[in-house]
């Protein structure tokens, strides 16, 4: 593998070095990562908030800019897939899994557990349980995604530079990112994405679990979790190999047919028009409250401020420590939109999805825990939307178009992270060797597996949203380095 960086050695020290005291010591490594992570959410909550905030407002400023006429590439290139295939890879890689897994557990956890002044279980509250995950799934994480994704596909595809995070920073510092530096900044990238995936793996593998055993009394186990990785594996590698343009985009597709006929299903069987009257009036809410929920921090109110650190604190961690590996694949697929396209596409279509899909499955787990048949409030996050499914005619049906839509996000999003894997740690190439992205491959699911069995996830959450804080910097400093860029060429331009 002759194509193979320095990076990927470093990383893969770094990887090994960070399982290994996860194994020996995985409860001294769980208080650890886990005093760090509250001490972030506490100490640097309102640096968090103001960061993704500011990408959102510059992410509107780009669709509505002369900017937003510059291509993502040459003048005369044009996009590689089609809108609609587009759509589907950005929606699978970026958010796919967290949707089943959070799309019913969320809202009722607001609800139950208020954030508001109001009360729990109330009707205040539940018009605020929409409006959070509205809030937490939706304009705001995209524009992480879309920004760190624009700068990288800005960088490659027009200014010819290498599919890098580090070559992004190349207006800011030069040559100095071809050395050391640069090491130092993609090295970190795959370390977080690395992580990032690994944690979606072991959790995807226990909701995979908690549905089987729903089903068909398969036990909770770590050798039934296992067996699932494995085969998850295998799965995700042969779709890795056969290349970007078969295997992820027909995954992405198989996806997109599989979540709708579930939405269908939930809403057509569920309080249906409830769910389009609180689809309204949420967004109608979202919007009023945007302003407030972005530069939110209770200074003066400890217990909300402690629901802040668990929720919208932790999620901007999470999207942004995600971004390297979302953005980078984003990137990739983007080639040939121009910024105002792209940034539409990026911003409102995931968010329309978001929205309906939380109204959906949030609304009928709120009706079911009103309604007093299963306490889905008490129930663990995995089972929840089986829980909820069983109150419902066709629950098996429901439940196994369930199963399948999350093996089907679980094996996009590992195939997407081993090709974005693949190209950091192959000089940024755009077709990274086979081989290289089955490594990748075989490390992520070991990560999960290993951790699994030693029940050190939560400590590998820890990891990735430690991993932000640096992270963000680096964000902030892409975002500089594009706009130096960009106003460098529409001076060119007016001069032409």
């Amino acid at each position: 593998m002759k194509k193979i960086s320095l990076t990927f050695y470093i990383t893969l020290v770094a990887v090994i070095i960070a399982v290994g005291y996860g194994v020996i010591a995985p409860d001294h490594f769980e208080r650890m990562t886990s005093d760090v992570k509250n001490w972030i959410a506490s100490s640097f909550g309102w640096y968090y908030l103001l960061t993704v905030s500011m990408l959102f407002f510059i992410s509107v400023y780009l669709i509505f800019s002369p900017i937003g006429r510059i291509r993502l590439g040459k003048d005369s290139d044009r996009p590689q897939f089609s809108l609609i295939s587009w759509l589907a890879m950005l929606f699978s890689a970026g958010m796919g899994i967290g949707l089943v897994f959070y799309g019913a557990a969320e809202p009722l956890s607001h609800y139950a557990v208020n954030p508001a002044t109001a009360g729990p279980e109330t009707a205040e509250a539940y018009k605020e349980a929409m409006r959070q995950a509205f809030f937490h799934w939706g304009f705001h994480a995209w524009a992480v995604y879309g920004m760190t994704a624009l700068a990288l596909a800005y960088f490659q595809f027009r200014k010819g530079q290498p599919g890098l995070i580090s070559a992004t920073l190349k207006p800011i510092f030069g040559d100095r990112v071809n050395g050391p530096l640069g090491i130092v900044i993609d090295v970190f990238a795959i370390f977080a994405t690395v992580f990032g995936v690994a944690t979606s793996l072991g959790l995807g593998a226990v909701q995979v679990n908690a549905g089987l055993h729903y089903l068909f009394g398969i036990p909770v186990s770590f050798l039934s979790q296992l067996i699932i990785i494995i085969i998850v594996t295998i799965l995700f590698l042969v779709s890795a190999w056969s290349g970007l343009g078969k295997g992820i985009k027909i995954l992405s597709n198989a996806n997109m047919v599989l979540a709708i006929a579930l939405l269908f299903f939930v809403i057509a069987l569920g309080p249906t028009l409830l769910i389009f009257d609180m689809f309204t009036d949420s967004i109608g809410g979202y919007l009023e409250h945007l302003v407030r929920m972005s530069f939110r921090t209770a200074p003066l109110d400890v217990g909300n401020r402690a629901w802040l650190n668990d929720w919208t604190i932790f999620y901007w961690a999470w999207w942004i420590a995600w971004s390297p590996f979302v953005g980078m694949f984003i990137a990739r697929v983007s080639k040939g939109r121009t910024i105002r396209e792209f940034m539409i596409g990026l911003l409102v279509v995931p968010t329309v999805l978001s929205m309906i899909w939380f109204s959906a499955f949030g609304t009928t787990a709120i009706e079911t825990q009103k309604a007093g048949i299963i306490d889905l409030a008490s129930t663990a996050t995995e089972l929840t939307i089986f829980e909820m499914f069983s109150g419902m005619p066709w629950s098996s049906i429901i439940s196994m178009i369930a199963i399948l839509l999350i093996i089907s996000f679980f094996i996009t999003s590992a195939d997407s992270a081993t090709f974005v894997l693949g190209m950091q740690s192959s000089y940024g190439s755009l077709t990274p060797p086979n081989n290289l992205k089955v490594v990748w491959g075989v490390i992520q699911s070991s990560i999960a597996v290993i951790l699994l069995f030693v029940g050190g996830l939560d400590a590998l959450q820890n990891v990735v949203i430690i991993a932000a804080l640096p992270f963000s910097v680096i964000l902030i400093m892409m975002v500089t380095s594009l706009f130096m860029s960009l106003k460098e060429e529409r001076r060119k331009v007016k001069r032409r």
